[in-house]
């Protein structure tokens, strides 16, 4: 039987994210025994601080939330994640660059990224969202399949910030493309447990919510991280 809450990055990104509010993730994520927390570049010294001793890792993201920034910034923010204590590295695509074709950009840009976060320790988890909601079947097909070929250890449906999130579709149709060459993280718009089992169920082995705590225990909690 599947542990859900070790599939679920705990995740606070939106942009009025507080001390306090990444304080409390942190609390939740280490009583609840999330897999890690999501936390905006600025906070990942301090969760892995306090997060050290126990088991939750720390996620951030990088190029967040568009995409469109250079290859050298998204690989000097996964270093600089890398060596302030993040476990895993969430990298956003060039969207622009795939609706152009540009498939050898976006091959390069990932394995930028996946160079950088693992040039100090090989460990590092490098996730890639691909934006599912603004991507068409042959653009999520085309864009996993490089997600392969680039070396990253996932591919993600979302930010959270587009237009829509994960779909249970979209995964059958990730899963069919990566099979069990890599990973899949669902993201976006996962507030239950029912969501949740769904999408594992559908091929995901990691998802990202700020509703953890209601997904685990059935409650709504009074503070809420969000994106």
């Amino acid at each position: 039987m599947i542990d859900i809450a070790q599939t679920i990055d705990h995740t606070c990104l939106k942009p009025t994210a507080t001390e306090e509010d990444i304080k409390k993730l942190c609390e939740e994520a280490a009583q609840y025994h999330f897999k890690t927390v999501c936390v905006p570049a600025c906070y990942v010294a301090m969760a892995t601080h306090l997060l050290s001793g126990t088991s939750v890792g720390v996620t951030t993201v990088v190029g967040f939330p568009l995409g469109y920034t250079t290859t050298a910034a998204k690989a000097f923010e996964a270093r600089e994640a890398v060596l302030n204590g993040a476990s895993d590295i969430d990298m956003v695509i060039n969207i622009g660059a795939l609706k152009n074709k540009k498939y050898d950009y976006i091959k390069y840009d990932i394995e930028e990224v996946v160079k950088a976060a693992k040039e100090t320790d090989f460990n590092v988890i490098v996730k890639v969202i691909i934006e599912t909601c603004y991507l068409d079947e042959d653009e999520i097909t085309k864009v996993t399949e490089i997600v392969v070929e680039a070396g990253a250890d996932f591919v993600k449906t979302s930010t959270g910030f587009g237009t829509g999130g994960a779909t249970i579709e979209h995964i059958k149709l990730m899963k069919g493309i990566v099979g069990d060459k890599i990973k899949i993280k669902a993201s976006g718009g996962i507030s239950s447990h029912d969501d949740a089992k769904a999408l594992v169920a559908a091929g995901a082995d990691r998802l990202g919510t700020s509703k953890s705590i209601a997904i685990i225990t059935g409650d709504e909690p009074a503070h809420q991280a969000g994106y």
